[in-house]
């Protein structure tokens, strides 16, 4: 057993979990990991975030109960320990939204419509204080990930790109971006989303992966649910959720719909590199397998006639992901230093 393990231990112990079975419950990008508990008909989640690798418990547990306090199911938290970085969360089962939609397609819009709602609630209320700012100096420096990582392995660095697309990419977040007054979940998608029928109302969605909420625009989280990096949206469905959404009376469709290309075009672009680095740096080749589709999805917003200035500086740059060039990015596997 090793140190992390017998920490993990003690704090399960001191929650009256001693004696729990344990399985792994698939994880995420990060480094944290998680465990499901089960001692008789009982059943708990263990998220292990170790603080030396840089995780942190308190942004999940702030963000937790800033969800609960507005009705809508983020995990209950039954025990914590920020120091040691463990927390010990309401199990809220394994349906995720593309398994359920996988296993009956006839749910699909159901469940969209649902995750859609939950939005037009979250974004009806102020959001907590101490909370980050997206702002468009960090999200043109995030979707710039795109030249640090992919551009490197695809054909090599080029500085004078990068800051050709930032000084054209950064105005357009400023003119249609520039709203941050809404709570953003940032990795809300069909992978991050459950379904629990039996609840009510908004509650019948729960959320996971929500600790690195900021204050943002209002088409950002709409952009993660409607151009999932993991599943492909029908354009029919991405086209009624981005029309209910409007109709709930908070948007300008015209200025929403230039916001939703212009973060799309971030989010996608971040994302690219992320998965990039994922492979590089973190030993994670399987991650740059769905780098097609968000280029895909990144050829799509860049189209929109509010990109005009600044997709030469992404077209004439980033090569498209041919097999090529994915086969070089996973041949490069693991071999960046992560220091």
């Amino acid at each position: 057993m090793n140190d992390r393990d017998h920490d993990a231990g003690k704090f399960l112990a001191k929650a009256g979990w001693a004696n729990a079975a344990t399985s792994v419950i698939a994880g995420d990008a990060s480094n944290r990991r998680y465990l499901r508990l089960r001692c008789g008909d009982d059943t708990a989640v263990l998220m292990d975030a170790p603080r030396e690798q840089g995780e942190d418990v308190a942004p999940f547990m702030r963000i937790a109960r800033y969800l609960a306090d507005l009705g809508l199911s983020a995990p209950r938290i039954l025990a914590s320990d920020e120091v040691h970085g463990f927390l010990l969360l309401e199990d809220l089962g394994d349906d995720l939204f593309g398994r359920v939609i996988h296993a009956d397609p006839g749910k699909e819009e159901r469940l969209y419509y649902a995750a859609t709602d939950l939005l037009i609630h979250l974004h009806r209320h102020d959001p907590p204080s101490r909370l980050g700012v997206y702002t468009a100096e960090l999200m043109a420096d995030l979707s710039a990930l795109a030249f640090d990582w992919y551009l490197r392995s695809a054909n090599g660095p080029d500085m004078a790109a990068r800051e050709n697309f930032i000084s054209r990419f950064r105005p357009l977040l400023d003119r249609h971006a520039s709203r941050r007054d809404v709570v953003i979940l940032r990795d809300y998608h069909a992978e991050n989303l459950l379904w629990l029928p039996d609840r009510k109302g908004n509650a019948r969605v729960g959320l996971l992966d929500f600790q690195d909420a900021m204050c943002g625009h209002g088409a950002y989280d709409l952009v993660s649910l409607l151009q999932d990096a993991r599943r492909d949206v029908p354009v029919s469905v991405e086209s009624a959720m981005l029309a209910h959404f409007q109709d709930s009376g908070t948007v300008h469709p015209e200025a929403f719909e230039a916001a939703y290309h212009c973060l799309g075009v971030q989010r996608n672009l971040r994302i690219i590199g992320v998965f990039a680095r994922l492979c590089l740096r973190d030993g994670k080749p399987h991650y740059v397998d769905l780098i097609p589709r968000v280029w895909s999805l990144l050829q799509r917003d860049l189209a929109h006639p509010s990109m005009t200035s600044v997709a030469p500086a992404v077209h004439d740059v980033l090569p498209e992901p041919t097999a090529e060039i994915l086969n070089r990015l996973k041949s490069g596997c693991a071999t960046v230093p992560t220091a």
